[in-house]
């Protein structure tokens, strides 16, 4: 059952990055957010002690640009590919940097640092999509369907083997624009990539060009004991292959020495990437559809639902190593 597209009116397509600012701080909210850890929520702690990752396992971000030279980042695991912010913007502050830096932090800050830090050990291979109006940088930032599939790509050629996409389309695109999406998601399954994509903030039900395509991993938004946040898209494409991870309060790097929670499912996406590039470090050797395999062994649900299942990182590890083994193939 194909679901019904979440669109409203036709508009040009475009991407926002999926984000929330959290609301400020209570002390009823900071009962709520101590109850779970949002990595203990989702079995990620014990794969973390196990690896922080290796630097042949490449995670391609499709975001704003990096603040690379942040304290808590490791430069020399943070890459961009030439070319994409030659003309400077990548060295500005505003919402496009502070978001990608934000979402560098979930995957690749430091251990210890305030963000969580997931696979510090992996390369992060930048490609922004994103960049900040040098007239206004208090400007939403947005992008093209054209500039995602041509990211897609480029991150592939770079040699990227997991794709986070913490951005959302708002309005549907043309034809023309979903074909090259399409595409670019198709090429990325040939050469051995995962995407994992946020599913968006509009509180739809429903999907779109991306995350309905068959490879991608839609990831929903989550509160600290797991249910989904109410402006969380959500869809049968989206329950039937898709994932949920921690959205709330999340606390991650920016620009100099901020620290501020953020939410959404932008915040969600990395927590998926993050674990996913654990396993790959754990099982070096393994290919994309074993680790699809392993992905969905680890998270069956008994009966179709908008709502995914939420992450096990454990789990998947523990699958793949069935998979690997053969006990989970044919």
């Amino acid at each position: 059952m194909r679901d019904h597209q979440a669109y409203g009116l036709r508009r040009p397509a475009r991407l926002w990055p999926a984000i929330c600012a959290s609301a400020s701080r209570s002390p009823l909210l900071d009962r709520h957010m101590n109850a779970a850890s949002p990595l203990d929520l989702i079995n990620l702690t014990p794969l973390m002690v196990l690896t922080i990752g290796r630097p042949e396992v490449v995670v391609g971000l499709l975001d704003g640009p990096v603040a690379a030279d942040h304290p808590d980042l490791d430069a020399e695991r943070v890459r961009e590919i030439d070319g994409t912010s030659h003309d400077g913007r990548g060295r500005s502050r505003g919402l496009a940097c502070r978001h990608g830096t934000f979402v560098a932090g979930i995957l690749c800050g430091k251990r210890g640092a305030a963000a969580p830090a997931i696979c510090p050990g992996c390369t992060l291979l930048v490609r922004p999509i994103f960049f900040d109006d040098g007239a206004d940088r208090q400007l939403v930032p947005t992008a093209s369907p054209e500039q995602l599939a041509s990211a897609v790509v480029d991150c592939v050629d770079a040699g990227a083997r997991v794709l986070n996409l913490s951005a959302a389309l708002v309005h549907p695109p043309s034809d023309k624009e979903e074909r090259m999406l399409t595409a670019a998601l198709d090429y990325a399954v040939c050469r051995g990539a995962i995407a994992v994509a946020a599913a968006g903030n509009q509180g739809s039900v429903g999907s779109t060009a991306i995350t309905r395509h068959a490879a991608v991993i839609a990831v929903t938004a989550c509160d600290r004991r797991g249910w989904p946040l109410p402006q969380s898209n959500l869809g049968y494409t989206v329950g039937r292959r898709g994932l949920s991870a921690p959205g709330e309060g999340i606390i991650s790097l920016g620009m100099d020495d901020e620290v501020s929670p953020a939410g959404g499912t932008s915040v969600a996406a990395p927590f998926v990437t993050g674990a996913i590039a654990l396993v790959w470090s754990m099982f070096p050797r393994a290919t994309a559809g074993n680790l699809r395999k392993a992905i969905i062994h680890a998270h069956r649900q008994r009966q179709p639902t908008v709502v995914p299942p939420l992450l096990n990182a454990m789990a998947i590890h523990d699958a793949m190593a069935d998979v690997r083994g053969g006990r989970l193939l044919g």
